[in-house]
């Protein structure tokens, strides 16, 4: 398995885990139960889950409202993307 297969993988897997702790974290705020932290769901997005959050605050709905979620999220995706064609041209 070369590099490139294993950065998909690795990207691939944790934004299905940040989408759906997205909706986890939803469901839980819809009956009033232990929450999964603000730093936590910002820590996945940070360390590759950004696609997965965003698509996970649109599709439940859920984080839209706080100002660090509807501008950190997408900024943090279009860093991530960047990083990843940079890597891309001259790594890999």
């Amino acid at each position: 398995m070369d590099l490139s297969n294993i950065v998909t993988i690795y990207f691939c897997s944790i934004n299905l885990i940040t989408f759906f702790l997205f909706g986890i974290d939803k469901s839980k705020a819809r009956k009033d139960k232990w929450r999964i932290s603000e730093k936590v769901l910002l820590l996945f997005c940070l360390v590759g889950g950004s696609l997965g959050g965003a698509i996970g605050m649109r599709y439940f709905k859920h984080k839209t409202r706080k100002k660090i979620f509807w501008i950190g999220v997408p900024v943090i995706f279009l860093l991530q993307a960047a990083l990843l064609i940079l890597v891309k041209i001259f790594f890999i």
